[in-house]
């Protein structure tokens, strides 16, 4: 079988070319444009397409450092099918370090979007119909909201036995159900025949190590699952996912100083003692105890807190999960360094 162009914004791609699209947004006030960049890597041999993102919430950056990596990997070189990288969708909130649009709209409520609607219906429109349209498949990256943390984990709603393949070929230490909600990227995408995998890890407006190699090692071994790149230079994974059918926040029980124990990655059991808030004075302390046993998903990292804030997720999993997790740690550590230069 022949591979044949591609096509995406009226720009053609010949097999084995690789070019950067602009799809026009919108002009800002100043009549600055504005472009929605998408990379696009169109293979000499047939296959699937697969498009990544990042940055549907601006200030997610750890998404746009592992698409900066994929776009650097040498498997790319000889792709069979197409690729189509956006490293940052909200360009609006990366440029002002905010998690929403200009309309104060939170992009991943809006899709599928509409063309005649909100600023961010209209970016959301744009992106279905230019990129989501085109794909197999797709990986969106996300991380936690500021001034909270999320442990490397892949969260799926799955629909088939493929996309669950896909979720533990990926390699994060966990894989968590989670429902789709109405105006997400995700669910829009499931309308139209399209899954995705979405990616949680790290906090808001922060790089970390770990996070961009999980990311950026688990989008390459999706690709050679779905036979576009071969095993050359392939992380391998030692120890499978641990899989969790619900997850839960534990809220503060009061206002006050938060001091936190236990961090992301931790396995738990019931009665373990997560944090404790007091009062500023240090006359009153409320302990946040852990209901099951599970694993620490994600935690606030600000001390300073309200009654009700969210202060710990948790993942049920089954019984022993330290042991499970010492496991996965120690199999993520084993990946190869990135050199200094891809770590700045």
């Amino acid at each position: 079988m022949t591979q044949t162009a591609f096509e995406i914004g009226g720009v053609t791609l010949a097999p084995g070319e690789r070019r950067r699209v602009e799809l026009p947004v919108s002009v800002l006030s100043d009549h600055t444009p504005v472009t929605l960049s998408v990379q696009v890597i169109h293979g000499k041999r047939p296959g699937p397409v697969l498009f990544v993102s990042a940055a549907v919430h601006g200030d997610e950056v750890i998404g746009v450092e592992i698409a900066r990596r994929l776009l650097r990997a040498p498997q790319l070189r000889s792709l069979a099918g197409t690729l189509m990288v956006v490293p940052i969708v909200n360009s609006f909130g990366f440029l002002n370090n905010s998690r929403y649009m200009p309309d104060r709209r939170d992009l991943n409520r809006v899709f599928p979007g509409s063309p005649t609607g909100s600023l961010a219906a209209r970016l959301a429109h744009l992106f279905m119909s230019e990129v989501v349209a085109r794909a197999d498949f797709g990986i969106d990256l996300h991380s936690a909201a500021i001034h909270r943390t999320n442990m490397p984990q892949i969260r799926v709603s799955a629909s088939n036995e493929t996309t669950l393949e896909r979720a533990e070929a990926f390699g994060a230490p966990i894989i968590v159900r989670a429902k789709l909600r109405d105006g997400s990227l995700r669910a829009a995408a499931r309308e139209v025949g399209c899954d995705i995998l979405l990616y949680e890890a790290g906090e808001a407006l922060r790089f970390d190590e770990l996070s961009a190699r999980v990311g950026s090692s688990g989008i390459l071994r999706v690709m050679h699952q779905m036979g576009m790149i071969g095993t050359k230079g392939l992380p391998k994974r030692r120890a499978a996912p641990i899989q969790a059918s619900s997850s839960s926040w534990l809220r503060a029980p009061a206002g006050g100083l938060l001091r936190c124990f236990k961090e992301v990655g931790e396995g738990v059991e019931e009665g373990t003692l997560l944090a404790a808030v007091a009062d500023p004075f240090g006359e009153q302390e409320h302990e946040i105890i852990a209901p099951a046993p599970g694993i620490i998903l994600g935690r606030a990292m600000m001390p300073v807190i309200n009654e009700g804030d969210a202060c710990y997720h948790i993942a049920a999993t089954p019984i022993d999960p330290q042991k499970r997790m010492e496991r996965l740690a120690a199999d993520l550590e084993a990946d190869p360094m990135f050199d200094e230069d891809e770590i700045l």
